[in-house]
């Protein structure tokens, strides 16, 4: 490559100044095509797959019909038909949003009515033992 000094003085006054083509030291080659080719340019787009979202009808309704504690079970059904209907608009951010809360309160369910099926069952072993200790204590008392 050769420096020309006189293209950055100013001798020319009033012409344009004489500029030297500088020629390409490095020719750029493009890897794997063939070079006589069209180009063939390719466009990926990735498409989000369908979110699934799982709307608990079922679950809701189960608690619902038998573990009904403080209406929890019927709200949450509420809660999953809202759910279930944002689905199907499309609205799957206020989809996601109702079946959280569906959620939540079919857990808040289940382990109310838990609790209560524990502690009937502790009442009903406790009274019981109570009955048939003062039945067989009236027994011995009686003569029988």
């Amino acid at each position: 490559m050769s420096h020309n000094t006189q293209a950055f003085m100013s001798t020319n006054a009033g012409l344009p100044p004489s500029y030297e083509t500088i020629k390409e030291e490095y020719g750029v080659t493009e890897l794997g095509e063939p070079h006589n080719s069209a180009v063939v340019r390719t466009t990926v787009i990735n498409m989000p797959r369908e979110v699934s979202v799982p709307d608990h009808v079922v679950w809701s309704l189960f608690n619902a019909l038998f573990l009904n504690v403080c209406c929890l079970g019927f709200i949450a059904y509420a809660y999953s038909v809202k759910s279930r209907d944002r689905k199907m608009v499309g609205d799957m951010i206020g989809a996601q949003a109702y079946a959280s809360t569906a959620k939540c309160l079919n857990i808040s369910s289940l382990i109310f009515s838990i609790l209560m099926v524990i502690i009937c069952i502790i009442i009903v072993s406790t009274t019981s033992v109570a009955v048939v200790q003062a039945f067989s204590q009236r027994m011995s008392h009686s003569g029988f």
